[in-house]
């Protein structure tokens, strides 16, 4: 799904938790900041205490993401986060170049690759997913 007009945007951000029940509470706000750019900030709050810190910066004349930073928490402790800083030297990332997610044992340093993650589409359903995939399912077994 290419990166929508700021309409379609909007449409796509504010209906998030109608689409995925586990999310409980969302603050997300997409703003104009100028004629094309917008700034999307918030956080997406799930069952289980798991919750997703957003921030965007769009371009919708170009039709792309120009940045963002994506931090999942679990009660209030950073768990992994997301971001496109280069990083040419690691060949285990090649495969998203430049994107990436930082992950435990050593989240700084430790970099692994984020499939569906980009700079063309609409991030967040992709990050919901394998939130509801990877991180929740783990909670209700513990």
């Amino acid at each position: 799904m290419p990166l929508p007009d700021f309409q379609a945007y909007s449409t796509l951000i504010y209906s998030l938790p109608e689409h995925y029940a586990s999310i409980q509470h969302s603050t997300l706000v997409l703003a104009t900041i100028g004629r094309t750019l917008a700034k999307l900030e918030g956080q997406l709050t799930f069952t289980g205490n798991v919750v997703l810190d957003v921030w965007e910066l769009v371009d919708f004349e170009m039709g792309r993401i120009r940045n963002y930073s994506y931090e999942i928490y679990r009660a209030d402790e950073k768990i992994a986060w997301y971001d496109p800083f280069e990083h040419p030297h690691i060949p285990a990332l090649a495969s998203t170049y430049p994107h990436h997610k930082h992950v435990p044992p050593d989240i700084k340093r430790h970099r692994v690759p984020a499939p569906g993650i980009s700079f063309e589409q609409p991030n967040l359903p992709a990050l919901i997913e394998a939130i509801e995939r990877d991180i929740l399912p783990s909670l209700s077994s513990a």
